[in-house]
């Protein structure tokens, strides 16, 4: 018969954790409650282990589970839209606005001028048409969303087969791949052309009767080189429109300003740009390079997107109060920064950010540091735009190199990612490395404070 006499009290336990993390009581009696129940299974299965050892794992297991908790890290890896690290911060004019909207109450649907029902995103829509240069505009709350919605809507009966080139069968965040978004959609893949090479001939010959649209998409997460080649944008919408169906874009990244003049890398194609060349509908994604919320962005002819509107599918992937504030805000930004160099959005401001500036911050970093024995110097590395866009995209950055003494690498960034905020940083050649571009000018002293703590 197994031991259960090993087994904690549930209540004595869960008091005994609950001054360890900052949780709600009851949370820390459930998870106490939950892993006490683990353990009896184990027993029973004949599985070893005394109360001092079942203790031990609850509570290194509780204080797993607290570290979950979304919270706030500085992010010192130099990639600036980092996926497992929230993708783009927003600035603090779209924070404090969204503060305001969701602490109290807004006009989401509301007219303030004849006081009766109002139009839900009707600035932003109106703002969106006018930054891209296009008929009509909307949101949606991600790029994936964006994209099936527009897929199902340009579907009709008799009319599902979708053109899409060998080479753009991307695979996108967490497995998804765009045979599978096609399939969800309801819509029929007609492959055309080869992996490396595809001519504006092969679509031409894959038109039927049952065509619904040629579907573009972005290269935005890797890259072909070599023998490659693919139909200019124009040539291509010229053959959509010749034959009446429309060509849709995704374009991933959302790039809506030049890249190329902001930082040494290339040049990532802008929505405006693939309108101008003939593009009907586009997808693309808010809180990559555009710098602002998860959304999902449909632009282009203002009868699609009034037909993508008017698709039932649009309540349940619509946005909210507070996607839409931020949305509208960092539009806003972009508008009211034309003629400048950029709006003052944290991702273009970490991507413009120029050397010398990281240099003379690290210097300060080092210098309120200098009594540690450890070994920091500023090292040359580079950064990343990261969040699957522009994989060629590496430019120079300047980071914090530490050899520590006494200790480990991995004990140095186990220690880091304790600290409140957690500092993440990354292991190079010998070294933990942090860099300094994507870390905010005001998150110096609780970096310098993480590091002296951790060393110490």
């Amino acid at each position: 018969m197994p031991d259960f006499s090993q087994l904690p009290s549930v209540e004595k336990l869960a008091q005994a954790l609950a001054g360890s993390v900052s949780l709600p009581r009851p949370l820390v009696t459930g998870f106490v409650k939950q892993a006490q129940s683990q353990w009896r299974e184990r027993l029973a299965r004949g599985e070893g282990g005394d109360r001092e050892t079942i203790e031990r794992e609850i509570r290194s297991g509780l204080r797993s589970f607290a570290s979950s908790r979304l919270q706030p890290v500085i992010n010192a890896t130099g990639v600036l839209i980092h996926t497992n690290l929230g993708r783009s911060p927003l600035g603090q004019r779209a924070a404090s606005v969204l503060h305001e909207v969701a602490t109290g109450y807004s006009n989401l649907e509301f007219n303030l001028l004849d006081g009766k029902r109002g139009k839900r995103a009707g600035y932003l829509e109106t703002a969106l048409a006018v930054l891209l240069e296009t008929e009509a505009a909307t949101a949606v709350n991600n790029c994936a969303a964006a994209l099936v919605l527009s897929l199902r809507t340009l579907l009709e009966p008799g009319r599902d087969e979708v053109i899409v080139s060998r080479g753009e069968l991307v695979e996108i965040g967490g497995g998804f791949r765009i045979p599978e978004v096609l399939e969800t959609s309801g819509a029929r893949l007609v492959e055309v052309g080869a992996t490396n090479k595809t001519h504006v001939q092969d679509y031409g010959e894959a038109l039927t009767e049952r065509t619904a649209l040629i579907l573009k998409v972005h290269r935005s997460n890797f890259y072909l080189g070599g023998f490659t080649d693919e139909p200019p944008v124009p040539e291509l919408a010229a053959l959509a429109r010749d034959h009446g169906i429309p060509l849709v874009e995704d374009l991933g990244s959302g790039a809506l300003m030049n890249t190329d003049e902001l930082a040494p890398i290339d040049h990532e194609p802008t929505p405006q740009e693939a309108l101008r060349n003939g593009i009907d509908l586009i997808t693309f994604s808010g809180d990559k390079l555009l710098g602002g919320p998860q959304a999902g962005i449909i632009a282009g002819r203002a009868d699609l997107v009034a037909r993508v509107k008017s698709e039932p599918f649009f309540r349940a992937v619509r946005c909210d109060k507070l996607i839409l504030t931020v949305l509208q805000e960092c539009i806003d930004d972009y508008l009211r920064s034309k003629g400048q160099e950029h709006p003052d959005i944290p991702t273009l401001n970490f991507l413009a950010l120029p050397l010398d500036d990281l240099r003379a911050r690290g210097q300060s970093i080092l210098a309120e540091l200098g009594e540690l024995k450890s070994e920091l110097t500023i090292e040359e590395t580079t950064s990343q735009t990261g969040g699957g866009t522009m994989p060629r995209a590496e430019f120079p950055s300047l980071a914090l190199r530490i050899v520590p003494s006494g200790m480990g690498l991995e004990t140095l960034s186990q220690r880091l990612r304790f600290a409140e905020p957690a500092v993440i940083g990354y292991v190079q050649d010998d070294a933990f490395l942090l860099n300094l571009r994507t870390v905010f000018p005001s998150q110096d002293e609780a970096l310098t404070r993480a590091l002296r703590d951790a060393l110490a």
